[in-house]
């Protein structure tokens, strides 16, 4: 594998197929559903043990996402104009400094071109191994690391973008573009997170999984997901989101949340006002089981479609930078620095900056059924 570095990002070409550490011993047969298309991948029973190994797009996400910290739930306001101008390029989201935020402008072609390739990998994957027989977790983290994967990819090749969920690809909105392939079924973005994993997991929490791209969604996480992390991973992005402006909001009387509850309640907030308050107390924070607890309604209508890059979506004229030769645009240098102060203050304050994971651990009478997915 080659690697192209870039200030301030090492941004890498993905290479090599997705699939690793499969046992010698034959594969266990494994009843599917009969039904075509979708129906194929409705998890089946007795797992095989069989592992995919993610290595090459976690060390891609390492190195291409850069996480904005939690947040200090405070409008990130009106950006200053770049020095010795009354211009505002770059982002201009009062949510910016939340979630996390991608380095699109530092994406050779070559690297562009690898997000594609590297997808091909993961459908290939499916040729080679049921996904349907693995394992529950196993199953879940190949489905929402395909979905990351492929929405990165059309992101990186169509950008600059300024609203991915408006964006259309021959005059076919993105989200229902059908170009992924798996098992010889054509599908989108939609279908994997509608017809797969809402279809047949039943826990709530796989809807932070999935990145959409835009500053509004649950955040891309800075790891890739398997089997061992995929639901610590998925309380951590639960937390980072329900406990940010992105996710809720007090108004007068009324608890605002994202449109995203909205979307999802067909399968997971069917009576919504009450399954959508249990489940926001789940990871609730302080200030926020406070706003649950003083709220008399719940309004789904935060939204902020912007795309999730570090530059808003925008090439930045060249002439705004001053005539300096430095590889971070102006806008997205000012933007850097905000963060950086707003790390500084919760450091002054005590307040955490990160989390730290532990996967791969298993303590005594720790039960691995408890981290399983359902």
């Amino acid at each position: 594998m080659t690697f192209a570095y870039l200030a301030p990002f090492a941004l890498l070409p993905l290479s090599g197929a997705a699939l690793a550490q499969v046992p010698e011993t034959p594969s266990q047969t494994i009843a599917v559903a009969s039904a075509p298309g979708f129906a194929q991948f409705a998890p089946g029973e007795n797992p095989i043990e069989h592992t995919i190994d993610y290595s090459i797009w976690d060390f891609a996400l390492k190195n291409l996402v850069v996480s904005m910290g939690p947040s200090l739930r405070k409008s990130a306001g009106i950006p200053d104009p770049i020095l010795g101008t009354r211009i505002r390029a770059g982002h201009n989201s009062i949510y910016r400094l939340e979630g996390a935020l991608v380095g699109f402008y530092f994406m050779t072609k070559e690297v562009r071109e690898s997000f594609g390739e590297y997808r091909r990998d993961l459908e290939d994957t499916a040729d080679l191994i049921d996904i349907q027989s693995l394992a529950r977790n196993e199953q879940l983290a190949y489905w929402l690391n395909l979905h990351n994967v492929a929405m990165m990819e059309k992101m990186a090749e169509e950008w600059p973008v300024r609203q991915p969920r408006n964006h259309e690809i021959g005059g076919v909105p993105l989200d229902d573009l059908r170009f992924i392939t798996v098992k010889g079924v054509a599908m989108s973005l939609r279908d994997i997170r509608e017809n797969i994993v809402y279809r047949h997991w039943r826990n709530p929490k796989v809807i932070y999984g999935f990145w959409r791209g835009e500053i509004g969604s649950p955040a891309m996480q800075r790891e890739a997901f398997n089997a061992a992390n995929v639901s610590g991973l998925l309380d951590r992005s639960a937390g980072e989101f329900v406990n940010s402006l992105r996710g809720t909001q007090k108004r007068g009387s009324a608890l605002h949340v994202s449109t995203l509850y909205e979307e999802v309640a067909p399968y997971y907030f069917t009576d919504f006002e009450t399954d959508l308050r249990e489940h926001l107390g789940l990871f609730a924070n302080d200030e926020v089981k406070e706003i649950l607890g003083t709220t008399r309604s719940i309004q789904a209508n935060i939204r902020e479609h912007d795309i999730a890059d570090l530059s808003g979506g925008k090439r930045q004229p060249n002439y705004l930078n001053n005539g300096s030769s430095f590889r971070v645009p102006a806008a997205m240098a000012r933007l850097l620095r905000q963060r950086q102060k707003k790390f500084e203050f919760m450091i002054r304050r005590g307040i955490r900056t990160g989390t730290v994971t532990f996967s791969n651990i298993r303590l005594p009478g720790d039960n691995p059924e408890d981290a399983q997915v359902e």
